[in-house]
């Protein structure tokens, strides 16, 4: 109905510019729903658009665009509101028609070819393999899970990736940390994980000798040293120890905990297509290529024995090293080898979504691609932010480092999949949320997703008890709360568009609690069930219609449809 609307008022602007009365027409003509039903099914604010260039007032030109409106039989009525907006009252059987293309096409309703031929590389998660998934990440794998989702719905090729950071410094601290475990030291380093999953991973070691390795090394930060200092200390003489012992220790920690986030990811309903792995760019050489091609296009400068890049040549705020004074790459290096790489792929279109936390790496990661000689408006960057995770009215703290946070495991296994995954998006990703676990496990209408579901379960109900009706005819649904069902049906394709190519999952989510407000209103105030058969059989079709389209949505957030409650 809105491409109709588009096309006739493009016949009325053409009218119009064909008198002189506007220079030029617009490609794109704004039509919107209408949020109040007294002011009609749609609303475009095209007269206060072109109003400069008529030389006359918004509402004046609406008169004229409204009366060079070509006649159509879809629109019942067309009225201009305050200083210019045009109101269009949409004919019955045209809203209507909505129902029978929803039960035709089923799970196809919705669907879309609008990024057909495009492909999208999505990055996502990729948290460092240091330690399991917490309740953080948990938000940025169902705010990028969904948003595939979104985006395959309207035509685009979505491969899902993870960056593995399996290289680099952090990676020593970890198998460090577990050696610690496994020798039972008895005062722990400032700076090494905490968490009780290292106790678990040193309980897997065996036939490696144990040695004092805290011999000769600088003092820690509670003892009044530097904890930097004290863990590198620590780092290098546990390697100086065990030798080829430390690789595989190095190994079985990230093996171990890189194997628990792909299953949990997995049982949270994330796939991934790639794996991709910070140590292939050492191994293959892309990361020490990468800097000699910066340093052939005299984008890097030697400085206090370290090499920098000149990042402020492209707009960031400062240099950033990308060799230290110890010969030892720095992770944007790794970043920059492994944008590169991405870009190499061919890709039309590269997403990555961070914590918000990174928001000032943004600049930097621009930077390198311009300089490599890429188109850097191919990279969308979007940030998460932080979830703060509440029981019984109070914040629970979390702190990764010291182990102490809620894994994401434990969050699904006390709210479920289905509560996880809408809670997470409810809200726009880079607005902070409180993540109540009460709320989230509570069989009210003040939980959301429960409230969702038990519509599509009541409509399931219906349906059990419903005996044979008549024929449909779909004009018999004329009162105020069918007229609303149908008007929020009409809808759902513009939704499910507009929160693929904006990024904003949560507007489907609050689409389909307000498509529940309307069908439990609905259900409280008319009988299904009834002894007019053709006006059962046409409320029954309804219904069904909005059941597909719970199915549908729901399922793009990744939340679950149950047939009972």
């Amino acid at each position: 109905m809105k491409q109709t609307l588009q096309t006739l008022l493009k016949q009325a602007l053409d009218a119009l510019q064909a008198q002189d009365i506007l220079k030029s027409v617009p490609d794109n003509i704004r039509i919107d729903h209408s949020k109040d039903k007294t002011q009609g099914d749609f609303a475009s604010n095209i007269a206060m658009v072109l109003s400069k260039q008529a030389n006359c007032s918004p509402r004046v030109l609406a008169q004229q665009i409204v009366a060079h409106f070509p006649e159509s039989a879809e629109v019942e009525k067309i009225e201009i509101a305050g200083p210019g907006f045009i109101n269009f009252f949409i004919a019955q059987h045209s809203s209507v028609a909505v129902i029978e293309q929803i039960v035709q096409q089923g799970n196809e309703y919705g669907l879309s070819t609008v990024g057909a031929g495009q492909r999208v590389l999505l990055e996502f998660v990729s948290a460092n393999p240091t330690g399991p998934l917490h309740v953080g990440h948990g938000r940025g794998a169902a705010y990028g899970a969904t948003v595939a989702n979104l985006l395959r719905a309207v035509g685009f090729e979505v491969d899902n990736e993870y960056y593995v950071n399996d290289a680099g410094r952090q990676m020593d601290i970890l198998a460090t940390s577990v050696y610690l475990r496994y020798c039972e030291v008895a005062i722990f380093p400032d700076n090494a994980y905490k968490g009780d999953y290292i106790i678990d991973i040193a309980q897997q070691i065996t036939d490696v000798e144990k040695h004092d390795i805290s011999i000769g090394v600088c003092k820690d930060e509670k003892d009044g040293g530097d904890k930097e200092k004290h863990i590198d200390g620590l780092i290098a003489n546990c390697k100086q120890a065990l030798g080829a012992k430390y690789q595989q220790i190095y190994t079985l920690a990230i093996e171990t905990i890189l194997g628990g986030i792909k299953a949990d990811l997995a049982d949270f309903g994330v796939e991934y297509q790639q794996w991709f792995s910070e140590q292939s760019l050492v191994d293959s050489g892309l990361s020490e290529k990468t800097l000699t091609q910066l340093q052939a296009a005299n984008h890097i400068y030697e400085k206090d024995g370290a090499l920098w890049f000149k990042t402020t040549e492209f707009g960031d705020d400062l240099d950033r090293v990308v060799v230290r004074e110890n010969g030892m790459h720095t992770y944007f290096a790794s970043d920059i080898a492994y944008h590169l790489e991405k870009f190499e792929r061919g890709y039309d279109k590269i997403i990555n979504i961070w914590g918000s936390d990174h928001h000032g790496y943004i600049a930097r990661v621009k930077a390198s691609i311009s300089a490599l000689g890429q188109d850097a408006n191919k990279l969308e960057i979007l940030l998460v932010q932080f979830a703060n995770l509440y029981r019984h009215g109070k914040q629970i703290p979390m702190s990764t480092r010291s182990g102490s946070f809620v894994r994401l495991e434990e969050l699904r296994q006390e709210v479920g999949n289905d509560a996880a995954r809408f809670f997470y998006i409810i809200r726009k990703s880079e607005q902070h949320m409180d993540f109540d676990l009460d709320l989230a496990k509570s069989k009210s209408n003040e939980n959301p997703v429960f409230y969702i579901q038990y519509a599509h379960a009541r409509i399931c109900s219906v349906l059990e008890k419903a005996q044979d009706s008549g024929s449909v005819d779909l004009s018999l649904l004329n009162n105020q709360y069918e007229q609303t069902l149908i008007k929020q049906l009409n809808r759902y394709l513009d939704k499910v568009k507009n929160a693929a190519l904006n990024y904003e999952p949560h507007l489907l989510a609050y689409y389909l609690r307000d498509l529940a407000g309307d069908f439990h209103s609905y259900y409280n105030n008319c009988d299904f069930l009834i002894d007019d058969k053709t006006l059962q059989a046409s409320r029954l079709q309804l219904i069904i219609a909005t059941r597909q389209i719970f199915r549908n949505g729901l399922g793009l957030l990744g939340v679950s449809a149950p047939d009972e409650m």
